[in-house]
This record gives structure tokens, sequence and C-alpha cells, in this order.
């Protein structure tokens, strides 16, 4: 399944780091990854991720970073509706 997170982490130089080690060591590949920096100087983190595990995994994981402030699951779509569009 494809599943897509809305992250938000604090501006620090080793955070994309701890989140793409986080996202490997649980199973999952990132197929898309957006970033922008927020008003309030933290960062915003679209990550879309393909994996047949239970995105729960990595939410779960990503939330008891210490530099990430918020972790949500935006979506859940299964591969044969990625591949027809």
């Amino acid at each position: 399944m494809m599943h897509t997170l809305a992250i938000t982490v604090q501006q620090r130089p080793e955070v994309l780091e701890r989140l793409l080690r986080v996202t490997r060591h649980r199973g999952f590949t990132v197929t898309n990854m957006q970033m922008c920096i927020n008003d309030d100087a933290s960062i915003a983190v679209d990550m879309q991720v393909e994996a047949d595990r239970a995105i729960e995994l990595l939410s779960n994981q990503l939330d008891k970073l210490i530099d990430v402030t918020a972790c949500k699951v935006v979506s859940n779509t299964p591969f044969a509706a990625t591949v027809n569009a």
C-alpha cells in the first residue's frame, strides 16, 4: 500500500537523516517527499511511503523522535489504485 504522512519537525541539520533512517529500519520505501519551511521556523514534510506493513508501525515510531512535533497519516492507497492512476 501507498501511505502519505504529514510530518512537522524542528529545523535542525540531522532531522531528515533521522526520518529516513527510521523509515528504512521499519521496512518502508520512500517514493515521494516534499518539504517546506513554515512561518514558525518548523519544517513541514509530506512523505509518501510504500509497504505491505501497517502504517502505524512507522507513524508511531516517527512520533517518538525528539525533533518531530506532529505526525499524522493523511491517506492510504492500495497498490492497484496507484498503478491505474
